[in-house]
């Protein structure tokens, strides 16, 4: 079997600090916990569509430190081929989060490593895609990588998702690359889709943005997700779910979507899983989320 979903994109050793709140400029704040999580949103959302029976491969860079061997074990423990992720003589990326009693967070990033993955993985891993296949990219590598992997995928037919995050302007030779844009909030009033409150103002995001790109997708948080296209747009709720942490939310949605795509299915079906799984991941402490499977997602969906 070929690659059904090729992520190129970030790797970060993440540390997670948990609060009663987050703290004010200037402030010491006292927390209440602290973990480590192997992340960055593209490790992240390779290990997502693995997760939901995608057979996906990573590309991108580790440095040569104590954080490089646990990144990549973390894929390999999660099915992901890791045949392009390269060691480089470099500092791993990293990040520090912190999340509050409600369940918001806030981060901080430290490219690191990341700001060397290049030409040569990319056309390795590359090699392997299809027309079915589904490339995915963020905006935690340099905009040229991101390019070069797209102009590779398009050349063998696959589609080319981005999940725009964190937010960046990107270059019209990028963006023209692009059958699906993957945008939050934030990003989606970045790249000039207004300002998103609601459903209502995600649809109309999302509308304005597919001047830019032929499909969008307006992740909103507590309210859903609107999506459109030249086949139509819709909206999507979110589910009902007791919050544990909203962290890795959109990469669970990114990851879960790209997965279902692979496979066949539509955009409004992707979607719809995307989103279910978006919901059991935040409902799910940090400890407890290497255990989930497809099959908590499927059974989110099933009328109740």
């Amino acid at each position: 079997m070929g690659t059904e979903v090729l992520v190129v994109g970030s790797l970060h050793f993440d540390i997670l600090v948990t609060s009663e709140r987050l703290p004010r400029i200037g402030e010491t704040f006292a927390g209440n916990a602290w973990m480590t999580k192997c992340g960055g949103k593209g490790g992240n959302q390779a290990i997502e569509a693995a997760r939901h029976g995608a057979a996906t491969a990573m590309v991108g860079c580790i440095g040569n430190d104590e954080f490089g061997r646990p990144l990549l074990d973390n894929l390999k423990a999660s099915r992901v081929d890791t045949s392009f992720v390269r060691r480089m003589d470099a500092g791993s990326g990293m990040s520090v989060a912190i999340s509050d009693a409600e369940g918001d967070y806030g981060a901080v990033i430290v490219t690191g490593s990341n700001a060397l993955v290049g030409k040569e993985e990319i056309a390795g891993a590359t090699d392997s895609l299809s027309a079915q296949s589904i490339l995915v990219l963020q905006n935690e590598v340099p905009e040229h990588a991101n390019i070069v992997a797209a102009r590779a995928a398009r050349s063998r037919g696959a589609r080319v998702v981005i999940n725009a995050a964190p937010a960046r302007a990107m270059s019209a030779g990028l963006l023209e690359l692009i059958d699906i844009l993957i945008v939050n909030a934030v990003e989606a009033e970045m790249l000039g889709g207004g300002k998103v409150e609601d459903i209502a103002s995600a649809a109309l995001a999302a509308k304005l943005l597919t001047a830019t790109v032929p499909v969008v997708i307006v992740t909103a948080g507590r309210h859903g997700l609107a999506f459109c296209s030249t086949d139509g747009a819709a909206t999507i709720a979110a589910h009902k779910v007791d919050l544990v942490s909203t962290h890795g939310a959109g990469d669970a949605f990114v990851g879960a979507l790209a997965a279902q795509l692979a496979r066949g299915a539509s955009l409004a079906q992707a979607a719809v899983y995307g989103n279910a799984a978006a919901a059991v991941l935040v409902a799910t402490l940090e400890g407890e989320r290497r255990d989930l499977s497809h099959r908590e997602t499927e059974a989110l969906l099933r009328p109740a």
